[in-house]
């Protein structure tokens, strides 16, 4: 059977794991989730105490499904497992020891901030059983600037121009491992090199359905300040700028 795993990279995530873990829970299908893997890039604040709760919780409630399960059908239960994994801070470098992990044959690449739509994971299974074995969901801000509003209407067409990371990513394990995973010599971007790699060999479909996303970061810098950087980032990529270049820009004008 066709079955999902969530990754999740978390750093200093108080405000919204545990809400991103109740929504993921009551948008799926239970029996279509392998796993949900969080990994932690070092986080200082109460991110791993709160995954540690729905890690407890899961086994508690998951030993208890099996027991009436069993008791009933003789089968085990299909409740997914809520796993916590530690490593080095960077989200390439999260994201492939979380592929590590999973059991899926599909892997689900989410951000912390992100909160896909209602059945999200059903959606998936159809498309890669379509022979669709990447794509992402339109994007939604949690903001009514206008900007904002034309760049998620915008995520609708396939335009390479449209994509990123805050879009979620799924991708078949087998085809994750032919390109190698994410290149962890690069500590942003990471997301946008995978998928021109995708485009490259046509394997990328968007779904039709809206992923909310958070603007706090539009809303720290201001939209425009922050759009200039990531069109500049764009830009330094597209003329060659190494991986550290990229870095430094971001640290110096948005981390």
């Amino acid at each position: 059977m066709t079955k999902i795993s969530i990754i999740i990279p978390v750093l200093n995530e108080e405000d919204g794991i545990g809400k991103l873990l109740v929504h993921l829970k009551e948008n799926s299908t239970e029996s279509n989730i392998s796993e949900i893997i969080l990994v932690d890039g070092g986080s200082i604040d109460e991110t791993k105490a709160i995954i540690k709760l729905f890690v407890s919780s899961s086994v508690s409630l998951r030993a208890e499904s099996r027991s009436e399960r069993s008791q009933k059908t003789g089968l085990d239960s299909a409740r997914p497992d809520i796993v916590l994994l530690h490593s080095e801070k960077g989200r390439a470098k999260q994201m492939n020891l979380g592929a590590k992990h999973a059991s899926g044959s599909i892997l689900y690449f989410l951000h912390a901030d992100s909160f896909p739509p209602k059945n999200f994971d059903q959606l998936i299974i159809e498309e890669v059983e379509k022979e669709n074995l990447a794509g992402c969901f339109r994007l939604q801000f949690d903001s009514n600037h206008w900007w904002l509003r034309l760049a998620s209407w915008l995520t609708q067409f396939r335009w390479r121009a449209c994509r990123g990371g805050d879009q979620s990513q799924f991708i078949t394990k087998k085809l994750f491992n032919d390109i190698g995973g994410f290149d962890e010599t690069y500590t942003i971007y990471e997301d946008n090199i995978l998928i021109n790699e995708l485009y490259a060999r046509n394997q990328f479909v968007v779904i039709n359905k809206k992923i909310k996303t958070s603007a706090r970061l539009y809303k720290k810098h201001g939209v425009w300040k922050l759009q200039y950087h990531f069109w500049t980032i764009y830009v330094k990529k597209w003329l060659g700028a190494s991986a550290d270049d990229l870095h430094n820009y971001y640290k110096k004008h948005i981390a």
